[in-house]
């Protein structure tokens, strides 16, 4: 059995290198690191064996903390404040415009409203970690950035409603003895959502008391990652977000306490990268190109109609709401990532859904053959785009000290 640190330190080796290298041909670094990954996985000299490792969830765990953490952190109410109609515009149109255009697909090609319901709700969730990684490796700073920081964040959120929804009614078309619950249509993922939330801002109030008096890097070092544990640990044994409950955090202390976030900021700068590095060769490792075939027409159409749902419902919510030509052109280049929370919801699926009998059994497993198979495809092509995005809105190297100033 391949040991953990043996494995990250491969990972995080090999992986500085491959992000440097795709830097020569004017890629995003995020890329190279998820090419490793792939030629260390099975798809290619199969060198790493995730399910023969023990303890890597909790590195998964805490590093997606620490991006729901630097996400909120992002998040000021004096930027927000004249962004917030568009931002609420735009996540509410580009979840929606995704869930509506991949569900609508998948049913007149399968003829089965339950399939088409399902994917529609996979197709609404949106990957926020690569994303971050390219704005902070191109110092991005400006309304698309702050815009685009908020969505990610949020999409989470509306994904989570559109699937509890989806797969509770999926169930009611798989099995006739089914009952359609409202505690599992609405009030189990608000639930959900409101305890990350609340969670947060608790954990958000003791972290800034904690930190506010303190100078010393090391110690808010210590700090910082030892709330960030507990919290990751916490919102598991909860059965709540952590990247909600994180962003809530971040978004806590870099409005109650400003100084202390630039401290914050930048001791984590330095200490953030390699779990990132790892994170995202991980990923790589998880991706498998022999299941590209398994993905068929259906996973086409929910590549291409995902793909037209997030364009063209960013473009109409940053319309409607006057957001500015900049977030309403560029935004939806921005959105195409898609990984952890599509993944996991098409796990949870594939575990609700074998109570309905062999239809649902089918349906969860295709449901995770074609979302692991497409993630392959965003996970690529996403970067790229992100890098697009900020240097055509022109905020790619306005934060010469990182995001946060």
């Amino acid at each position: 059995m391949m040991n953990v640190l043996f494995l990250a330190g491969i990972c995080i080796f090999l992986g500085t290198f491959g992000g440097e290298g795709i830097k020569r041909i004017k890629a995003p670094q995020v890329v190279g690191y998820i090419l490793i990954g792939v030629l260390l996985g099975s798809s290619g000299f199969n060198l790493v064996k995730l399910h023969d490792v023990e303890g890597m969830d909790v590195i998964v765990s805490f590093t997606l903390g620490l991006i729901g953490f630097g996400i909120g952190r992002e998040l000021k109410v004096s930027q927000l404040r004249s962004l917030g109609k568009s931002i609420l515009s735009i996540v509410v149109f580009e979840a929606f415009g995704a869930f509506l255009l991949v569900a609508i697909g998948v049913t007149i090609l399968t003829k089965s409203i339950a399939t088409g319901l399902i994917f529609g709700a996979l197709a609404s969730a949106t990957a926020p970690a690569a994303t971050v990684d390219v704005l902070y490796e191109y110092k991005s700073k400006g309304p698309l950035t702050t815009t685009l920081l908020a969505v990610v964040g949020i999409d989470d959120a509306v994904a989570l409603i559109l699937y509890g929804f989806a797969s509770s009614v999926a169930k009611s078309f798989l099995s006739e003895t089914a009952a359609i619950s409202a505690l599992d249509i609405i009030l189990k993922p608000l639930m959900e959502i409101g305890g990350s939330i609340a969670l947060g801002l608790v954990f958000g109030a003791a972290y800034a008391f904690l930190v506010k008096k303190q100078n010393n890097p090391i110690k808010i070092l210590s700090i910082t990652i030892s709330i960030v544990l507990l919290l990751c640990g916490l919102s598991k044994m909860l059965g709540l977000s952590l990247i909600l409950s994180n962003m809530t955090m971040g978004i806590l202390i870099a409005n109650i306490a400003p100084v202390s976030n630039r401290k914050v900021a930048t001791v984590l700068d330095s200490f953030s990268p390699p779990f990132y590095i790892f994170f995202f060769t991980l990923v790589g490792a998880r991706l498998q190109i022999g299941m590209l075939p398994q993905m068929g027409l259906i996973g086409i159409i929910y590549v291409i109609f995902r793909t037209a749902g997030k364009f063209s419902g960013t473009w109409f919510g940053a319309k409607i709401s006057g957001a500015t030509d900049s977030v309403r052109k560029y935004l939806g280049f921005a959105l195409f990532s898609q990984a952890g929370v599509a993944v996991g919801l098409a796990i949870s699926a594939s575990h609700e859904l074998a109570a309905m009998g062999q239809k649902g059994i089918e349906l969860g497993q295709l449901a995770i053959n074609v979302v692991t198979a497409t993630t392959f495809i965003v996970q690529l092509i996403g970067p790229p785009f992100v890098k697009y995005a900020i240097i055509k809105a022109n905020e790619a190297g306005k934060a010469l000290d990182g995001l946060i100033e």
